[in-house]
């Protein structure tokens, strides 16, 4: 069996075995498939030396320690794969270090940018200030609900249409390794979800659409590209810098200012879908940030 023959039945067995997603598979082939090319003689005959060697040519050609560390992640969970099923009877990747990794903090916005970005939204969705009342409805409906659950762009954009007919406080969403979860939804996201719903009526051709948001678009829906560009185009006429806001930052928002308000880490973890607590402790400097405040506010010694 070849190296492709290998790497195929790997992706089966991901599919099949731990239910990983199409777009964790899709990331998984694209690197396993770069190795076993920049490998003399495949992957699934490497050696440590020549996984090392690949290592630091990827390191060389400028890939971020986070895609040489996601790389070096489908290495391992591959050749475990392959000792396991007695394909190999060892595993090289034991002895390879794991690239150093920086731990950037995630981009945020403050309270108060945030509360002047969703009054322009609402503002422009009342009164049609920008022209298209529709498209304004939408991103009303888009930015408060981002906003009030920190969604995932993916899951924002392609959310049925029943989570706003229901109108309940709660909802369930499909997320990364098609895991459920429930996230709330506050009064003035689903008021504005209403109104939006309202108008969305009034197009025949959204009229059969499943979909919260429809689009002409293959998938049915509107695009995460679309959305960020009015997104940009609303934090510019709200007086905020577009380069500083995407649908992730306000994701971030959305967890950062949870706990700067004193929400759990394990809740806001919950609510974010991430499966390992390690991936939300990047929001531990706002937690520290505000014990910090809470030692110099109101211990008795504190000057």
């Amino acid at each position: 069996m070849n190296s492709a023959a290998r790497i195929e039945a790997f992706l089966e067995m991901m599919s099949a075995e731990r239910g990983a997603a199409e777009n964790t598979l899709s990331s998984y082939r694209r690197d396993l498939e770069d190795a076993s090319q920049q490998i003399g003689g495949g992957l699934a005959g490497a050696a440590a030396a020549d996984l090392r060697a690949y290592l630091d040519d990827i390191a060389a050609r400028g890939f971020a320690p986070t895609s040489q560390a996601r790389k070096l992640s489908a290495i391992r969970q591959f050749f475990k794969f392959l000792y396991a099923e007695g394909l190999r009877g060892d595993d090289p990747t034991g002895t390879l270090d794991s690239p150093k990794k920086g731990r950037p903090l995630p981009k945020t916005m403050s309270e108060a940018d945030t509360g002047r970005l969703l009054d322009r939204a609402a503002l422009e969705a009342g009164d049609g200030v920008n022209g298209d009342r529709l498209a304004a409805l939408r991103l009303h409906a888009l930015v408060e609900v981002l906003y009030a659950t920190g969604l995932r762009v993916s899951e924002l954009v392609g959310l049925p249409v029943t989570v706003a007919q229901r109108d309940d406080r709660f909802f369930m969403v499909r997320g990364k390794g098609d895991k459920e979860r429930m996230v709330p939804l506050s009064a003035k996201a689903r008021t504005a979800m209403r109104a939006w719903l309202t108008a969305r009526a009034t197009v025949p051709a959204f009229a059969d659409s499943p979909f919260l948001f429809p689009a002409a678009g293959d998938s049915g829906y509107l695009s995460r590209q679309v959305f960020a560009r009015d997104l940009k185009g609303l934090a510019a006429r709200a007086g905020i810098a577009a380069a500083k806001i995407s649908p992730h930052v306000l994701r971030h928002a959305f967890a950062s200012h949870l706990l700067q308000n004193g929400a759990d880490l394990r809740a806001v973890q919950q609510l974010l879908g991430h499966a390992d607590i390690s991936t939300t402790q990047i929001y531990t400097h706002v937690l520290e940030e505000r014990l910090v405040r809470l030692v110099n506010d109101h211990h008795p010694l504190a000057d």
